[in-house]
């Protein structure tokens, strides 16, 4: 029995698999349309990035950073970008050139069907994904450390204090003595020092322009420092899911100069509401708000009362009010 040489293509294996029947061709004749479609789709990107550019989605992210924590998150993320195109660029450039080799009507190309290793393409292979994850490794650790939430800035902060409830945000200015809900005020290029705290479930505290991400929880403090370069209006929201309103939990973040941060100031204090237990008690009930709300006066050490779990909340009279439900070993699995 006489077999093909190693080096050239048999002529006859397209007859012998049936790849001229009628079949065959109508196969290849949809692969081809499939193809043009492709084409087409490759021609029309570049028209749906510039649409996408031109979006707002962007203006309100990371990638339109209003404050030095967003503008160096921006960086690493696009440095990471840059690095990893140096893993991607390849496999997206080597594919189409793959393909097109080993195409079925190149005869003419080297036939090895027993080749089976190669040391230069196993380095190839794992040499620069190993460099790339080392360099990755030691930059974004250290990244990490010069970024860390509790870091205060450079400057002297105002602090405030926020208290995550259902489905509302409070924010409470201990040294000036006010609170507002669902509307946060800061004086732009001055650092400000955040409490967070929850009394409620666990929230995800996020405001994409001026920082990022941080968890709040009931029982817990934590803390974010961040500052917004000028003045401006940007959004703040909650992004772990927490019932029925979660999708309204957002809030306004105002970055105003100096003397509009005072303006604010007095123009809040002049509000003849207090916000006292009472008070407090009404706003966690779980609801939402159609507008903002400014309290004028608060009673001193209410949020350290809720971090400590001392202050009495509607979410904890909603949940009372609740028929009681068995637990899941209480439960027959016949019932």
């Amino acid at each position: 029995m006489l077999f093909p040489a190693q080096g050239t293509r048999n002529p006859t294996r397209s007859d012998e698999a049936g790849l001229d029947s009628p079949r065959a061709r109508l196969s290849n004749a949809r692969v081809t349309s499939r193809f043009r479609h492709g084409h087409a789709l490759r021609a029309a990107a570049p028209l749906l990035c510039v649409f996408l550019a031109r979006c707002g989605v962007i203006d309100r992210g990371f990638l339109s950073p209003a404050g030095p924590i967003a503008s160096a998150i921006r960086s690493e993320f696009l440095l990471v970008c840059l690095v990893m195109l140096l893993v991607i660029a390849p496999v997206l450039l080597l594919t189409p050139l793959i393909a097109w080799h080993y195409r079925l009507s190149n005869t003419r190309s080297a036939y090895r069907p027993q080749w089976g290793f190669s040391w230069s393409l196993e380095g190839l292979i794992w040499i620069p994904p190993t460099v790339i994850v080392l360099v990755l490794a030691v930059f974004l650790w250290n990244s990490t450390h010069r970024l860390d939430p509790y870091k205060p800035l450079p400057g002297k902060p105002i602090e405030i204090q926020a208290v995550a409830l259902d489905w509302k945000w409070l924010f409470i200015y201990p040294a000036q003595e006010v609170a507002t809900v669902n509307h946060l005020v800061i004086p732009a290029g001055q650092p400000v020092h955040l409490s967070l705290t929850s009394a409620t479930v666990m929230q995800s505290f996020l405001m994409p322009r001026l920082a990022g991400q941080i968890y709040a929880m009931a029982g817990m403090r934590t803390q974010l420092n961040f500052a917004a370069d000028g003045p401006g209006t940007y959004l703040g929201e909650n992004v772990q899911f927490n019932g029925m309103g979660f999708q309204n939990q957002k809030f306004d973040v105002a970055a105003l100069d100096a003397a509009g941060f005072a303006h604010w100031l007095a123009r809040t204090k002049a509000q003849p509401s207090r916000l006292g237990t009472a008070e407090y008690e009404t706003l966690s009930h779980r609801s939402t708000l159609p507008q903002p709300l400014a309290f004028g006066a608060v009673d001193p050490g209410l949020f350290d009362r809720v971090v400590a779990l001392a202050q009495p909340s509607g979410h904890t009279i909603d949940l009372r009010s609740l028929p009681p439900r068995p637990l899941p070993m209480e439960t027959s699995p016949h019932d």
